[in-house]
C-alpha cells in the first residue's frame, strides 16, 4: 500500500489493510514521516516503513501536478519500497502519490489498484489556497482531473467508496463496470465493541445537550453552518455545546467566527484527538452531524463518521448532499437540513431537542443498519475478492 500521509491515522487505510492480513496476505505500507528518521515498525499486523519527509516535499505534493518534483522525489522512495519488500501488488491510495507509483512500477510491471477514498479534483476547487494569488494560477484541477482519468485506465482495478461515486466514473470514464470494486466506508466492530470510555470526557459533558463533529474540519464540511445556528439555538437550549473534534489548515476561520459571535462558552474546537477517543466523544453527545456542503465531491461519497456515530446510536443530522441524505433517508437514521441552511439546521436540532423519544428512535435504527448490515466483514469482501482475483 502506497500512502502519501503519516499513519495513523487513516481508518480506511487501516481497516483495508487488516481485513487484507486477516484473509493470508502480508501487507507492507508505504507512508512518510515528518518528525523522526526513517524506521521499520508494525502496528496491527501492517508492516509499516516510514520514508522520511519534509516541509518542501509536503509543499510540492500541491504542484504534483504542475511541476513534477514530488512526483521524482517519491519515485525514488516507492521504487526502494518496491524492491526492498519483494513486493507483488500495489494499491494506491488516492492520486497525490499514484504517478510516482506509476513510474516507480514502470520496469516492474506490478499489477496496480486505484483506492480513490475521495474525488480529489472537485475536493481541490475548495481548498483555500486555490481561491488566491498564487496557488488559483499555478494549480489546475482541471489538470489533476485529467491525470486521475489517466490513472483509472492504467490501474488493473479501481476502489470508489459509494455506488454514487461508482456511477459517476463509470459515466465519465467510459471504463468498464467489472474494473471498479465498491468498498464503502464501514468501521470494524473493535469500534464499538472494545472501546475504553473516558469517564472524564463523559463528566465534562454531563450537563450539556452535546452536538457533535468528528473529523476533518474544512470550510467545506458545513461547520459554520453549525456555529451560526448556535447562535440561535442557545437562546432555546442553554445548555447546549457544540463539539468539534478535527483539525484543518481553515480551522482559523472557525475560531473567528466563535470570537465574532461570542460563542466560546457554547463551542469546543477540541482539535484532533487520538481515534480511540472517538467512541468517548459520541457516547457523551445528544446528536452527531454532518452539514457538509454540496459539490461533485460530497454528493458521491459519506464519511466514516457517519457510521461510527451510527454505530453506537445517536441520531443523526446532515446535509442534503446527495449520497448521505440517501442513506440517512432510507434507513430513517436522522434528519436533513438544507446546506448552507442556518435556520433549518436551527429547526432540526429544536425538533430533536424537543422530542427526545425520536432521539431514540432515529439512534436505534442507526445503530441495527450498522451492526446487523453494513459492517465492515460484509461491505470488505468485495475487497478480498478483487485480491483472490488479481
Amino acid at each position: 500500500m502506497i500512502l502519501d500521509k503519516v499513519f495513523p491515522p487513516d481508518p480506511r487505510v487501516e481497516n483495508e489493510a487488516i481485513e487484507l492480513i486477516k484473509n493470508g496476505h502480508e501487507v507492507f505500507l508505504f507512508c512518510l514521516t515528518y518528525e523522526e528518521e526513517e524506521r521499520k515498525e508494525i502496528v496491527n499486523q501492517i508492516k509499516v516503513r516510514r520514508y522520511k519527509s519534509n516541509k518542501f516535499d509536503y509543499k510540492m505534493s500541491a504542484l504534483v501536478y504542475t511541476v513534477p518534483v514530488y512526483t521524482f522525489i517519491m519515485k525514488k522512495k516507492i521504487l526502494n519500497f518496491l524492491k526492498e519488500n519483494k513486493i507483488e501488488a500495489i494499491h494506491i491510495h488516492d492520486i497525490r502519490i499514484a504517478e510516482a507509483a506509476f513510474k516507480a512500477n514502470k520496469r516492474i510491471k506490478l499489477p496496480v489498484v486505484l483506492d480513490l477514498h475521495d474525488n480529489m479534483p472537485e475536493v481541490m476547487k475548495f481548498y483555500p489556497h486555490l481561491q488566491k494569488f498564487p496557488g488559483k494560477y499555478i494549480i489546475s484541477p482541471k489538470s489533476w482531473k485529467k491525470k486521475e482519468e489517466s490513472f483509472i485506465k492504467k490501474a488493473d482495478s479501481v476502489i470508489t467508496v459509494s455506488q454514487e461515486f461508482v456511477d459517476e466514473l463509470i459515466e465519465r470514464t467510459k471504463i468498464k463496470a467489472e474494473k471498479v470494486t465498491l468498498v464503502p466506508n464501514t468501521i470494524r466492530k473493535s469500534f464499538y465493541n472494545s472501546f475504553e470510555l473516558n469517564e472524564s470526557l463523559i463528566h465534562k459533558y454531563k450537563n450539556n445537550f452535546v452536538i457533535l463533529y468528528l473529523g476533518d474540519t474544512h470550510i467545506r464540511r458545513g461547520l459554520l453552518t453549525a456555529i451560526r445556528a448556535i447562535n440561535n439555538i442557545k437562546n432555546q437550549i442553554p445548555n447546549v455545546k457544540l463539539v468539534v473534534v478535527g483539525k484543518n489548515t481553515t480551522d482559523y476561520l472557525l475560531k473567528e467566527e466563535v470570537n465574532k459571535l461570542g460563542l466560546k462558552e457554547f463551542v469546543d474546537l477540541e482539535g484532533w484527538k487520538n481515534v480511540s477517543l472517538f467512541p468517548s466523544y459520541i457516547e457523551a453527545s445528544d446528536v452527531c452531524i454532518s452539514p457538509l456542503h454540496r459539490n461533485i465531491q460530497h454528493d458521491v461519497a459519506y464519511a466514516n463518521k457517519l457510521f461510527q456515530y451510527m454505530s453506537l446510536g445517536k441520531p443523526l443530522l446532515v446535509s442534503n448532499a446527495t449520497a448521505q441524505k440517501k442513506l440517512i433517508e432510507k434507513y430513517n437514521t436522522g434528519l436533513v437540513h438544507k446546506e448552507k441552511d442556518v435556520e433549518d439546521f436551527e429547526n432540526k436540532i429544536i425538533e430533536l431537542y424537543n422530542k427526545p423519544s425520536l432521539r431514540n428512535q432515529l439512534g436505534e435504527n442507526g445503530k441495527n443498519f450498522v451492526r446487523n448490515e453494513f459492517t465492515w466483514d460484509k461491505t470488505s469482501k468485495e475487497l478480498i475478492n478483487l485480491y483472490a482475483n488479481l
